[in-house]
């Protein structure tokens, strides 16, 4: 593993450990993060651990060309009253993100400095939202890092009512260009929309 001190660089996405652990340290400005992005790299921690640097070997992705959406999931996108943004409320979906509590984890990796990190990415147009609306309320969404290269390497999403997450995923993809989503690590519930996975070395040749 490499630890990382101020200077702004990344090792090898092939020195990453068989469990897809690059590096230690560093921090999570807006530079760094996007050197990560284009690097096949992101940041992946809980609150009381240092700030990790992942690249695994196969990479979770999702074509949007191949996107499954149910017939029950067509009738919900269809009859629901959601009503559908991008980047109306970026740090609010972040912060949603960060409070729903999820299988597995003790904490949350989207701490203080790693929301004004993608807030500054946001503003420098390298980041987006979509977030879900109910009666006026934020009731789900996501974020991610827009590369500006057809790739769009999603982050995390949050829903507070049934389905609102996935209608945030499918009518984003369905509204935009891109070439290929990063979905970084295998989860059951992106496996049901399309996404599998690819070796690293087929996902950096996107990058």
């Amino acid at each position: 593993m490499y630890y990382l001190n101020q200077e702004l660089w990344f090792p090898d996405v092939n020195k990453a450990s068989t469990e897809g652990i690059l590096a230690i340290g560093g921090d999570l400005s807006a530079e760094r993060l996007l050197l990560a992005y284009k690097s096949g790299i992101f940041p992946w921690f809980e609150t009381d651990e240092p700030i990790l640097w992942w690249s695994p070997d196969p990479r979770f992705v999702l074509f949007p060309e191949k996107l499954k959406v149910s017939k029950s999931m067509r009738q919900v996108l269809r009859n629901s009253d959601f009503t559908i943004t991008v980047n109306k409320a970026f740090r609010d979906v972040m912060l949603k993100c960060s409070e729903i509590k999820r299988n597995g984890q003790q904490g949350t990796w989207i701490t203080e400095n790693m929301i004004n990190g993608y807030v500054k990415l946001n503003e420098l147009g390298f980041a987006k939202s979509v977030e879900v609306w109910q009666n006026d309320e934020l009731v789900g969404g996501l974020y991610g890092v827009d590369l500006k290269n057809g790739i769009f390497c999603g982050e995390s999403m949050f829903a507070k009512v049934s389905n609102a997450s996935k209608a945030a995923f499918i009518t984003f993809l369905q509204n935009t260009s891109y070439k290929l989503i990063d979905c970084q690590v295998y989860t059951s519930h992106l496996e049901s929309l399309g996404a599998e996975e690819i070796p690293r070395t087929e996902f950096l040749k996107y990058l």
